[in-house]
């Protein structure tokens, strides 16, 4: 199933790499990936979409709020759901 997710982080060298990193770590691809500024300089949106099954999206989103420059990730069709 195709997952679209966006995330926050702060605007720093190498966070970046360690959100594609966590994804290469447990063996998913990303299909897309758009970084952009936000209206604060000191930080980023950071929007990818990948293929997963439910319950692994699941445990990426829980370990993609554990990294030290990610704010805050959101997966908006759920959001649309609710």
């Amino acid at each position: 199933m195709q997952h679209t997710l966006s995330i926050l982080l702060q605007n720093e060298s190498g966070a970046l790499v360690r959100v594609a990193g966590l994804f290469a770590a447990r063996g998913y691809n990303i299909d897309t990936l758009t970084v952009a500024a936000t209206h604060d300089p000191a930080v980023s949106r950071l929007t990818l979409s990948l293929q997963c099954d439910d319950d692994a999206l699941g445990q990426i989103l829980q370990q993609t709020r554990k990294l030290v420059d990610v704010l805050q990730v959101a997966h908006p069709a759920t959001a649309l759901a609710a």
